[in-house]
């Protein structure tokens, strides 16, 4: 029975498109991730006085802003994922589970 029910979600068109949408804007969001935290360590090990030039007479410098930057960049795309996941890719995951049966 259960395997019957397994089946049938396979096949379904709107799993296949869940899987590949989510796993589509997974990856993408993970290359934008590694593209903008490796730039940034990137530019560090390469390019440290770019980082090191001091903003005004204080003692913050360029990196410190920047560096803050990726993190809340960081939350910021979580936030853009969790916001599609519990609006596009549940409803279809609930249209699923509807169809299936169960």
């Amino acid at each position: 029975m259960e395997s019957n029910t397994v089946a049938k979600i396979v096949a379904n068109p709107k799993y296949q498109r869940l899987v590949s949408t989510r796993s589509t804007f997974g990856w993408l969001l993970t290359a934008v991730m590694m593209v903008v935290y490796y730039g940034y360590i990137a530019i560090i090990a390469f390019d440290k006085e770019m980082f090191a030039a001091r903003l005004g007479e204080g003692v913050m410098t360029v990196g410190i802003p920047v560096g803050l930057g990726v993190i809340i960049f960081t939350i910021v795309i979580t936030g853009i994922y969790v916001r599609r996941a519990n609006s596009e890719f549940d409803q279809l995951t609930q249209e699923i589970v509807k169809e299936s049966g169960k």
